[in-house]
Formats: C-alpha cells, sequence, structure tokens
C-alpha cells in the first residue's frame, strides 16, 4: 500500500471506517453494504473483519446515493456507475494509445 506519506494522495487506501464513511456520504450502513451487494463497491476488510472504504468508493457510493435520492433503484443505479466508470477508462486508454 506505499509509505505512509503516500497514503494520503492514495484514493484506492481503504482509510474510512463504515460509519465514518456512511456520515461523508450522508447514507446508512446498510446503504453501504446494499452497494456491496450490488458489486458496486467492495470495501476492504480490517484484521478484525471491519469494513474500510476509500476515496474512491466514497464517491462511488456518493453518486449512488444521489442516483436513489432521485428515484433510481439501487440495482440501476449501481450498473449505471459501473458503466460510466468502465467508459471512463477505456476512453483514458483510448486517449493513451493515441498520444503514444
Amino acid at each position: 500500500m506505499g509509505q505512509p506519506e503516500n497514503r494520503l494522495d492514495d484514493e484506492d487506501y481503504p482509510a474510512y471506517t463504515m460509519g465514518r464513511a456512511a456520515e461523508i456520504v450522508g447514507c446508512s450502513p446498510d446503504f453501504l453494504r446494499k452497494l456491496g451487494e450490488a458489486k458496486l463497491i467492495e470495501p476492504l476488510r480490517s484484521d478484525g473483519g471491519h469494513r474500510r472504504y476509500s476515496r474512491y468508493q466514497i464517491r462511488l457510493a456518493a453518486r449512488a446515493r444521489e442516483m436513489c435520492d432521485e428515484g433510481t433503484d439501487i440495482a440501476s443505479a449501481c450498473r449505471i456507475i459501473i458503466l460510466e466508470d468502465q467508459l471512463e477508462e477505456a476512453l483514458r486508454q483510448n486517449q493513451a494509445r493515441q498520444d503514444d
């Protein structure tokens, strides 16, 4: 995972507990569990078995919550976000190839 000073900038470092992540997103811990069940986010487990979330996962959860607040069901919101993420990655790879 890198040195401690590098973790401050690491979007994927699982720094947040479930309670803190839920507080940041403005949702319940159960909502985060449902996002895990829908395969949108897969939190790392601490040695004690507690879920830990990264900033990237929190951003995805916040987007899902926003979509659900607008009336989209959780499964559809998760699928849309996964597809958006895949598209963004494909566009990034395509741009990198064009730059070579």
